[in-house]
């Protein structure tokens, strides 16, 4: 059975019936302190040794345990670090949260991370149904909180199908009636992934359209761009269109996983923060995120075949591998080459996963391109890594207060299992990029403001209890590309809604996990 929410609402000194006598404290016994431990609180501020008293589902104090106070459970955080319940906000764990299965839904590669919430719905693939989503959740609770994005992706496909084609209008009406229905049921935006098909068959007009719609909710707009490298449009041309859709919605944008992706953009990302920054000085609000690895994932169709190719969907594209004329040779071998050749091409499910796409070719005596035809006909969902970013974009892009950490958590990749402990090895540990501070506050408080999560991310008197209290020294990705479910290393505690998730460093089982939807405001118009 779940707790019921608790308000901290009871003060804890009373004043006695006789009068003219001084306070004295109430004696009360709260569920938990955590004593001893370096405290960074998710704003940005200096750490601080303190104590942190839980009662229910709130931080009750920060600091000298109030007279009176016992607790049923003390941890001694001596030489540990204690933080909010980090924030991811950019996933691909929706199935995981839906599924029947409880061990599934323990989220397992998050909370070892010390991630307590996250985003579900990214790259226009939330539900339309955010209600129903909420409710299922309600009734099969997670590991962590649970936020969601609606999806343009997934409204488009409903409303106009999987063709290259624009709306009527009367389709588009619907559409945009399908994103006020989700965004007064709590979703924190629209998503988009224009990159894929069939929503790179939409037109910048047609998304800005229903981003105004999001924007009457105070939702934001988060994109997958179009082209991250030089695939189609050109990587500044896509963050334009972003832009352009953001301005002309009158919402924030918040681009997903940024990188500069692909052998034609590598060494631009201070080209792309420039242009940002520059965007960003005209009044556009922008955020985004980014993951610390240098292998992207996307499924091989999506790396190699040409959206034209796709239109219809899987059968259709099928249909033209297996003609495979000389154009979409051509087409196929250009986006081989900007993905840095079959080497760079790493299988990560399917029955050929851990090899690279020239291994295959080789093996088979075929052409990297027929061996990818090859793959693509027995299964088009094949999910791929593709080597194809540097560390310098990546260090670039992390020292910029607008970035903030995620995972992208896909399967076969060890962004799933180790982004943010990764990014505490590499930033924090080694590589001396930023304080653990900032760490904390691009991991937890400054992602909260951006989703628009209140009372989440930030250590303070009266918030959630999320908490994760982590070794510095050890804090680390295990995974790897050849075993890429490996748990990360240094979380020795979580708490999800004030309940331990992880107990000296071992899952506990406990789903204490919510749904988070955005808060319904009094002056919305919401649809009946």
């Amino acid at each position: 059975m779940r707790r019921a929410v608790r308000v901290i609402a009871a003060p804890l000194l009373l004043l006695p019936l006789g009068a003219g006598q001084d306070r004295v404290p109430a004696p009360r016994t709260i569920d938990l302190v955590i004593t001893n431990g370096q405290v960074i609180d998710g704003t940005g501020t200096p750490a601080r040794v303190a104590e942190v008293g839980v009662d229910g589902d709130r931080i009750l104090y920060i600091g000298q345990r109030p007279r009176g106070i016992t607790a049923r459970r003390s941890i001694d955080a001596r030489g540990l670090t204690v933080t909010p319940g980090f924030i991811d906000p950019h996933t691909h764990s929706g199935p995981d949260a839906r599924a029947p299965d409880a061990a599934r839904r323990q989220l397992a590669n998050h909370l070892l991370q010390g991630v307590t919430s996250i985003a579900i719905g990214n790259d226009g693939g939330g539900e339309r149904d955010i209600a129903a989503l909420f409710a299922r959740l309600v009734a099969n609770p997670t590991g962590p909180n649970i936020a969601s994005f609606t999806g343009f992706g997934t409204i488009r496909l409903h409303v106009v199908g999987n063709r290259d084609r624009e709306p009527t209008t009367v389709e588009l009406d619907t559409m945009k009636a399908h994103v006020a229905r989700a965004l007064c049921d709590g979703a924190l935006g629209l998503s988009a992934g224009l990159y894929y098909a069939p929503q790179s068959f939409a037109k910048t007009p047609e998304v800005a359209a229903l981003a105004t719609v999001a924007a009457r909710f105070n939702g934001i707009y988060e994109t997958h761009l179009r082209d991250e490298g030089s695939a189609s449009i050109g990587l500044i041309p896509a963050i334009d269109e972003a832009i352009a859709i953001a301005r002309e919605g009158r919402l924030p944008l918040h681009i997903a996983h940024i990188k500069a992706l692909g052998a034609d953009v590598q060494g631009m990302a201070p080209k792309v923060i420039a242009h940002i920054a520059t965007a960003q000085k005209s009044g556009v609000t922008i955020t985004a995120d980014q993951y610390p690895w240098e292998a992207s994932s996307t499924s091989i169709a999506a790396a190699l075949v040409p959206r034209r190719a796709q239109d219809g969907g899987a059968p259709a594209m099928v249909a033209n591998l297996k003609a495979l004329d000389p154009q979409l040779r051509k087409d196929m071998a250009e986006q081989l080459r900007i993905r840095g050749g079959p080497r760079a091409i790493l299988m990560v499910s399917g029955p050929h996963k851990g090899q690279r796409l020239d291994a295959l070719a080789a093996a088979w005596q075929l052409d990297p391109l027929d061996a990818a035809a090859r793959i693509l006909i027995a299964d088009p969902g094949t999910s791929i890594a593709s080597f194809n970013m540097t560390q310098s974009d990546i260090d670039a892009f992390a020292r910029q207060p607008w970035v903030v950490g995620s995972s992208d958590a896909t399967n076969g990749h060890p962004r799933r299992m180790g982004s943010f402990a990764r990014g505490w090895r590499m930033f924090v540990r080694e590589k001396k990029l930023m304080m653990p501070e900032r760490f904390v506050q691009r991991s937890s408080g400054q992602t909260a403001a951006i989703l628009g999560l209140p009372d989440r991310g930030i250590l303070a008197p009266g918030k959630f209890a999320d908490i994760a209290i982590l070794d510095p020294a050890s804090y680390a990705e295990r995974a790897t590309y050849d075993r890429p479910d490996t748990p990360s290393t240094g979380v020795r505690y979580v708490l999800v809604n004030g309940r331990i998730a992880v107990d000296k460093g071992q899952l506990t089982g406990t789903l204490a996990g919510r749904p988070l939807p955005k808060p319904r405001q009094p002056e919305w118009n919401c649809p009946a």
